[in-house]
């Protein structure tokens, strides 16, 4: 989800062996450069790039097909989680969930990002694990861009 011009999913498709990597972007222009470089790259046979919205992507074409799904759009990927879920194999799989989270200097973002996540994915689906979480960067006084690796087992 959010391939932006494709960097991860270059990244992935050239060094870690997938299947297939599907790639969606919303972004006319981003989407034109995520084309180019699946080209140059040479995995046009690896990187599946989708022109749209990540949930109706998801919806109409990704259901049950993907052992990981990046979601490194921090600003929307709270909202897009079940679509997320949504697209992993019926075993279950990986999610690489980013986040921005205040914390004063008291609280710690991580544990607050996992808090609100584990909320919502109780709704969601069945069996997860909070494998692992670190900030990534500050953004802001208090504001931190941190990730999540979140282990689903349905």
């Amino acid at each position: 989800m959010f391939a932006g011009v494709g960097c991860f999913s270059i990244t992935f498709a050239k060094h870690s062996q997938p299947f297939k990597v599907y790639s969606i972007d919303i972004n006319p222009d981003a989407f034109h450069y995520l084309q180019e470089n699946i080209r140059i790259n040479g995995v046009e046979k690896i990187v599946i790039p989708f022109l749209g919205d990540a949930k109706k992507i998801t919806e109409q074409k990704l259901q049950k097909l993907s052992d990981r799904v990046l979601m490194p759009l921090p600003e929307k990927a709270y909202e897009y989680l079940e679509y997320a879920l949504s697209a992993l194999n019926p075993a279950g799989g990986w999610i690489h969930y980013y986040d921005f989270e205040y914390a004063n200097k008291n609280e710690n973002p991580v544990k607050k990002a996992e808090k609100k996540v584990t909320e919502k994915l109780c709704r969601l689906c069945n069996s997860f694990q909070m494998k692992f979480g670190r900030i990534v960067r500050p953004i802001g006084p208090g504001w931190y861009q941190i990730v999540l690796d979140i282990l689903v087992k349905d």
